[in-house]
């Protein structure tokens, strides 16, 4: 087994053109997915690869590098739209987990759990994907397409993550269930971004649920109906739901997510709102 470190994208698209390689950035998935079992693969690590960390602003949107950290998103300052993604970012397991995992790695890892991926789908992300052969651009919506399954073909990298600008006035929130505080996996997860007219009534909305279907999505229904409503009387049906399909396990069965769940979405929104002040 060879343990491979490219310095350049070049590199690292030459390595996976020509050989059978597994890509790891943090590691902090893949690792513990071996259940113990040797390796036989050869392993491409991307976190040394110049110019894949960091967070930017350019024409009009923002550039997350695919090895970002989760501790570097919670540390940078950005707009009151990404406060539900900072939050998930300091939910990512342990003090160890966020310093090691990266944005890209949790989304390729493509756990219905994955805590990034609802507040991303409220950015509207979008996952830029590189090769030998060019890049591409995926809507998130799009890239995760089932348990464990997304659109990234062998040889190629996650290069970056981008978000277009969100309005001045958006909040965002994170709210997760878990069974204790660090080191769980999500029960049920809901992000939300929520922006306020003048006349305290909702102008924009987005909400994003994870942990409940095979596939974290937004609840494009709920979110059309919330414009024009107070925060404070909103009121979750349902048919608001209807999308969702969460599964029984021992952490909770499907009843108790959909409760779990509808009453997150009403805190999200409630607290994203209160922000406005």
């Amino acid at each position: 087994m060879r343990y491979l470190t490219p310095s350049t994208l070049d590199d690292a698209f030459d390595l996976l053109t020509t050989h059978d390689l597994a890509v790891v950035a943090g590691g902090t998935d893949f690792f513990p997915s071996r259940h113990r079992h040797e390796l036989h693969t050869d392993i491409l690590d991307v976190t040394r690869i110049a110019g894949l960390s960091g967070i930017e602003f350019s024409e009009n949107r923002w550039k997350i590098g695919a090895a970002t950290s989760w501790t570097d998103i919670a540390r940078t300052e950005l707009p009151e739209a990404f406060r539900g993604l900072q939050m998930a970012a300091l939910e990512v397991g342990s003090l160890q987990i966020q310093n090691r995992g990266t944005i890209a790695g949790n989304l390729c890892n493509a756990s219905p759990a994955a805590d990034g991926v609802p507040p991303l789908l409220t950015l509207d992300a979008s996952v830029e994907l590189g090769s030998a052969r060019g890049f591409r651009e995926v809507p998130l919506s799009d890239f995760i397409t089932g348990v464990r399954q997304t659109q990234r073909i062998s040889d190629e990298i996650v290069t970056a993550i981008y978000l277009p600008a969100s309005p001045d006035g958006a909040i965002g929130h994170f709210e997760k269930l878990g069974a204790r505080r660090y080191l769980v996996i999500s029960i049920t997860m809901t992000a939300a971004i929520i922006d306020i007219d003048a006349q305290g009534r909702i102008s924009d909305a987005r909400v994003a649920v994870g942990a409940a279907s095979a596939v974290a999505q937004r609840l494009e229904d709920l979110e059309t109906e919330l414009i024009g409503q107070n925060p404070e009387t909103v009121e979750i049906s349902p048919r608001h739901l209807a999308p969702l399909s969460p599964i029984d396990d021992v952490r909770g069965d499907a009843e108790f997510r959909l409760e779990a769940v509808a009453e997150q979405c009403l805190r999200a929104i409630k607290e994203a709102s209160q922000r406005h002040g």
